[in-house]
């Protein structure tokens, strides 16, 4: 299992119409997910900038921000003090969630779990498991095996479904891990499996077209009554 590795945010800028000030599309529909379901406690794992910390913060979740990257973790409280919102911050590797076991109602893994090698990516799946109390639901992103990254023979080989990103940016020597559909169910055994879709993101640069393949998971931790 390696090390894991947070992206490089030093280099990255930021202005009102970057993604990293716009929460995902998604994150909307498990904002009113997550409210009906009286969910209260929102842990944003590998929170980047804060934008997912600070639309539930805005709608009035208890807030956890966690990432590796001090810069990162940084960054948000700039950015929740501007709005005038208290949260909690820890920086840290996602392989050991400095958490107390059941500690949280909702959680999100946007593009972050996978920065890892297989064992980490288990690893971290038992993680999230601890710290979700039973009913919890975790919403995850995994790239693809069908994605262009994975199929980059340059990019070094860590296990059969990790690869070392080696294209200049904030990523450059991160690790990715890459997942199936056959890999998912059996990652997320012990959860209950909500939602599984594959997306496929199209962009172009230098006036290529390139497509960007991910899962979009949405767990729950089952219930002690639904064990019996």
């Amino acid at each position: 299992m390696i090390k894991s590795k947070g992206w490089n945010w030093e280099i990255v800028e930021e202005d009102e119409s970057s993604i990293w000030k716009n929460p995902s599309i998604e994150s909307y529909y498990l904002l009113c997910r997550w409210k009906s379901q009286n969910k209260v406690t929102f842990l944003d794992l590998g929170c980047g900038l804060g934008r997912h910390s600070i639309l539930f913060g805005e709608n009035g979740f208890n807030v956890f921000c966690f990432d590796i990257s001090e810069e990162a973790i940084n960054r948000t409280k700039d950015w929740a003090n501007q709005e005038n919102l208290i949260f909690d911050y820890k920086v840290g590797d996602m392989l050991n969630l400095p958490y107390a076991d059941n500690s949280f109602d909702c959680m999100i893994c946007y593009n972050v779990i996978s920065h890892s090698d297989t064992e980490g990516v288990k690893k971290v799946i038992s993680e999230i498991y601890r710290v979700l109390n039973d009913s919890g639901e975790c919403y995850i992103t995994l790239g693809s095996k069908e994605t262009w990254g994975f199929k980059q023979q340059d990019w070094p080989m860590v296990d059969e479904n990790t690869r070392l990103r080696m294209e200049k940016g904030p990523e450059y020597g991160v690790p990715h891990f890459y997942a199936d559909y056959d890999l998912i169910k059996e990652l997320f055994n012990d959860f209950k499996i909500l939602k599984i879709n594959q997306i496929i993101d199209y962009f172009e640069n230098d006036g290529k077209l390139f497509e960007s393949y991910h899962y979009h998971i949405l767990v729950q931790k089952p219930s002690k009554l639904s064990k019996k």
